[in-house]
């Protein structure tokens, strides 16, 4: 790398800097050099991001949804042509593994399936004497789209291509942890063919530009994927601002029950990749896994297998399997509840033979952790620590393992493991959680069911067929029309 790059934010098609020419610096979470100096949005350039969206409004809801589609159709191609460039920058921004990178793959599905498949619905009605009544589904207008870290070009494209595909302009807000990879796509948005204003690209802290935009008047409804602490607080700006229409995915605490019957090796393989792929910064990674008595050493024998055979070190090498944590914050917080699960687990598994520490090394690299034993009350069983730990803890009959399941404020994603599929079933239907697998678990999904959670873990649901209703209001129209019949 040439020396630190420096982002802009874009506005109305225009690459700007701060309007106070602000930025906030960072730094790489395995090497500790500084890769970027970030502008910070302030509340000036949020009200300009709202006001451009907001003007381009009109002309970009009144094209078809053809039309709209073609510049979508163009990120498409440019998201994947660029995939390595991508690849690299999330490597150097957050620690991601090049090697692990289905992000661009993952964006340009979105895009090219919105790019063609917007066309909102509604019906008509006969039901009323002398009526001819009918529903229109129509865009809000202007929509904040708040992205998390841990796979920008994901969130980004899941929210921003429905939502512009519906006929809204949109604000986007990168996380500061995590903003390269959003910074880069929009230099493509003109390139594209997007008129000024359809999207805005703005990075910063969630305190200054993700507080504007939450409270902002003129933004008609916003998604926000993250964790519940801050999901709770944009609900609490919605309500004392307008009232805004919110679509949250949030935290999770996801278990996954691993019966006798199981297939032991595949439960383990799988368990442990859901876990401790991304570092274990992924809202749902089976975080807690209960087994069977019986098979309770096997399986931890197994898992740990898994765990210690993966590649630690430098994330933009193809090699490597598992990067740094996102930042000293994400590594701090890891490291903290792990010395906590220490002091409370029953027994702690260190699965880091494979690689040595020193002090000489400033990256935040944590190796995966098991705890067993560990109180279902205790911190690390409530909390979500967004790291490489894992809990495993054992059940002796079902109604045991789906109590111990449920015991969470969370409800993302839950797994089960069993050759008997009335069993599977039967324990699927009474686990609280908004997407369930069996014989697999996440980041396992299918693009065409709704993706979202049940509780603490967020409102509203994501897919290809369900994203576009969050952003398209519902209007009845009552059409006197004499002579037509009931």
């Amino acid at each position: 790398m040439g020396g630190p790059i420096e982002t802009q934010l874009l506005i109305n098609n225009k690459l700007v800097p701060a309007s106070d020419k602000a930025t906030f610096d960072l730094f790489s979470p395995h090497t500790g050099e500084l890769v970027a100096k970030v502008a910070e949005a302030t509340v000036a350039d949020v009200d300009a991001a709202v006001a451009a969206a907001q003007a381009a409004f009109p002309a970009w809801s009144a094209l078809s949804p053809q039309q709209r589609g073609i510049p979508l159709k163009k990120m498409g191609e440019l998201v994947v042509s660029e995939k390595n460039e991508l690849a690299q920058l999330d490597a150097l921004a957050m620690g991601r593994p090049v090697s692990a990178y289905i992000d661009s793959h993952y964006a340009a599905t979105h895009f090219n399936y919105f790019a063609e498949a917007a066309y909102p619905q509604g019906h008509t009605s006969l039901n009323t004497p002398g009526f001819l009544n009918m529903s229109l589904r129509q865009p809000f207008g202007v929509v904040a789209i708040i992205i998390p870290w841990n796979a920008p070009l994901v969130f980004f494209s899941k929210k921003v291509a429905p939502a512009i595909a519906a006929g809204n302009c949109v604000v986007v807000k990168s996380s500061e942890k995590a903003p390269l990879t959003s910074w880069k796509v929009s230099q493509w948005i003109e390139k594209c063919g997007f008129p000024p204003g359809v999207i805005n690209v703005l990075s910063g802290h969630g305190n200054v530009s993700g507080q504007a935009l939450a409270e902002h008047m003129k933004v008609r409804a916003l998604s926000f994927t993250g964790s519940t602490r801050t999901g709770r607080a944009i609900q609490i700006a919605s309500a004392k601002s307008n009232l805004k229409k919110v679509v949250f995915e949030l935290g999770g605490k996801s278990p996954a029950l691993v019966f006798e019957d199981a297939d032991i090796e595949q439960a383990a393989k799988e368990t442990e990749n859901s876990i401790n792929w991304n570092s274990g910064q992924t809202c749902m990674a089976n975080s807690r896994i209960y087994v069977a008595e019986s098979i309770k050493d096997a399986f931890i024998t197994a898992f740990s297998k898994h765990a210690k055979a993966r590649v630690m070190g430098d994330p933009t090498q193809k090699e490597t399997t598992h990067g740094p944590q996102a930042d000293k914050t994400q590594h701090e917080n890891v490291k903290r509840y792990i010395e906590l699960g220490k002091s409370e687990a029953g027994s702690t598994i260190d699965t880091s033979a494979s690689y040595s520490a020193s002090t000489s090394n400033p990256s935040l690299l944590v190796a995966p952790v098991i705890f067993t034993d560990v109180s279902e009350q205790s911190r690390i069983a409530k909390e979500e620590i967004f790291g490489p730990v894992v809990i495993i803890n054992t059940f002796a009959s079902e109604e045991e393992a789906i109590s111990k399941a449920n015991d969470t404020e969370f409800g993302l994603y839950a797994a089960l493991y069993t050759k008997d599929l009335e069993r599977a079933v039967r324990v699927g239907k009474k686990l609280e959680s908004g997407m369930v697998g069996i014989n697999c678990t996440s980041p396992t999904g299918s693009w065409d069911l709704p993706f979202g959670g049940w509780k603490g873990s967020g409102t509203g649901r994501e897919s290809l067929l369900e994203s576009m209703d969050h952003y398209l209001e519902v209007k009845s129209l009552y059409v006197r029309a004499p002579g037509i019949g009931g």
